[in-house]
């Protein structure tokens, strides 16, 4: 029964990567574990059960997206990031709300698509072997009511008859399948046929009222009526078993069955965030003109999306009435009230993220297992050089990021990017030329303050710092 994550280890998950907001992390655990809960609840009961859609609140830089992403790999599910900005009202130049539903069945079919290929990957694998070996060895056809032949000589022995070509191909086959087998022929250069890249068919724009995804059904459906291109390339054998892989694997799936299953993962287990979507609300105070249109006419395309609907897709229709929707917006012009009502109650739950403090950078820089400082560090790996951090380098270094965001602008976690950029520069630069292998580079509080403290004391210069 407890095949999924619960709430308390999806937090844990993302502790490991994300400092702090544990008020968000509970609630986005929380609607993720629903997800499983739903799909065991009692059938009459389960298209009952809607999705709490999240709203998160806060500044740049604080989080909100690095929830979202790492909450793809937790999932396990089609997920899709879009950005609210993005969209235009229909009727106007830009992408509509429904693309985000049709990139959603995008990824789920590619998920699927993928899994379905893993698991006959061993079965394609002894097609590829075949193809190559027939590159190699052309098979000569038996010629039909041949006898079989045992070897060679002319003693008269029992089974000792002459062989026929087609017997001397046989066991020369078997000889060099042997030999691909033990990897004996990867750089045995072989001519094999691949699919043509690039051989969709093009569709001139769109007739009037037809949609981006009855469009692109187009496209495939004559694209599939049309014989498949295909063209001759000399490769090695290793380069042609990578080549052929994917095609014979994609052949012995059912393209029908992965796009059902797909649409079924999309519609019950999809998670769609909209991040930005501030930059969809109407400024405070202003009166409905200008922009502010637009902007509201895409919040009214997103209430049918959110609320539940069918969008048709080129891989068949999809419900959007169990997708859970994630939106984010830092909120530092509008506010989530500059919302339209009935915008706000599709998102029922409401979290404000907190800023980072001087003791959060200093966690940040430390703890995540993909902090910036072990990231530092495995590039400086890669050229042999070993690069370490005393723990009072990260502390003014932590401390140097929340002056300059509170001097200019707080952009958040994203400070620190700019802070280790402008300390280790120099370094970077030097690697390999100056600073060669072997070489250990320590960076101390003191060399924190050389390179970094105009950043704060300039405050003519702090008006440049990004």
């Amino acid at each position: 029964m407890q095949d999924f994550l619960t709430p308390a280890q999806i937090v844990a998950e993302l502790d490991k990567y994300i400092i702090g907001q544990h008020e968000a992390k509970r609630h986005v655990a929380i609607a993720l574990r629903n997800r499983w809960r739903r799909l065991h609840a009692p059938l009459a009961m389960q298209a009952e059960i809607v999705p709490n859609n999240i709203l998160m609140i806060g500044a740049t830089g604080v989080g909100k997206t690095e929830i979202a992403r790492r909450l793809a790999h937790l999932a396990d599910a089609p997920f899709v990031k879009v950005e609210a900005s993005k969209f235009t009202e229909v009727g106007y130049v830009g992408r509509d709300v429904e693309s985000m539903v049709r990139d959603l069945a995008e990824q789920s079919v590619n998920r699927v698509k993928a899994r379905r290929q893993e698991a006959v990957k061993a079965q394609a694998a002894d097609a590829v072997e075949e193809l190559i070996l027939d590159a190699l060895i052309p098979a000569v056809p038996r010629p039909a009511g041949a006898k079989t032949g045992v070897g060679f000589g002319s003693n008269g022995g029992e089974g000792d008859v002459p062989q026929s070509d087609a017997e001397l191909n046989e066991r020369t086959r078997e000889r060099f399948r042997q030999k691909i087998k033990n990897g004996e022929l990867e750089d045995r250069r072989i001519e094999i046929q691949v699919a043509q890249s690039g051989a969709s068919v093009g569709i001139m724009g769109a007739p009037p009222g037809m949609d981006e995804s009855t469009l692109s059904g187009l496209q495939d459906m004559l694209g599939n009526l049309l014989p498949k291109k295909t063209r001759k390339r000399k490769v090695t054998v290793a380069q042609a078993r990578k080549l052929l892989l994917d095609e014979e694997a994609a052949k012995l799936i059912d393209m029908d069955e992965v796009k059902d299953e797909a649409i079924r993962q999309a519609e019950n287990a999809g998670i769609i965030f909209i991040d930005e979507i501030d930059k969809v609300a109407s400024n405070g105070g202003s009166k409905a003109g200008g922009p502010d249109v637009s902007r509201q006419g895409v919040q009214r395309d997103l209430l049918p999306i959110v609320e539940g609907s069918a969008v048709n897709t080129k891989y068949g229709i999809v419900n959007t009435d169990h997708i859970l929707f994630i939106a984010a917006g830092a909120f530092h012009v509008s506010k989530p009230s500059d919302l339209i009502p009935e915008l706000q109650g599709r998102f029922p739950i409401r979290v404000e993220l907190q800023s980072l403090s001087k003791d959060d950078f200093y966690r940040i820089l430390k703890e995540p297992r993909n902090a910036l400082t072990k990231q530092y560090e495995a590039l400086l790996k890669a050229e042999e050089v070993e690069l370490t951090f005393e723990d009072g380098a990260l502390e003014r270094l932590a401390e140097i990021a929340s002056e300059v965001n509170a001097e200019v602008e707080n952009i958040g976690a994203r400070r620190l990017h700019t802070v280790m950029s402008r300390l280790l520069n120099d370094i970077l630069y030097d690697v390999p030329d100056k600073i060669g292998a072997n070489a250990h580079i320590l960076i101390t509080a003191s060399l924190v303050d050389e390179r970094l403290a105009d950043m704060v004391k300039n405050r003519d210069l702090s008006q440049y710092i990004l």
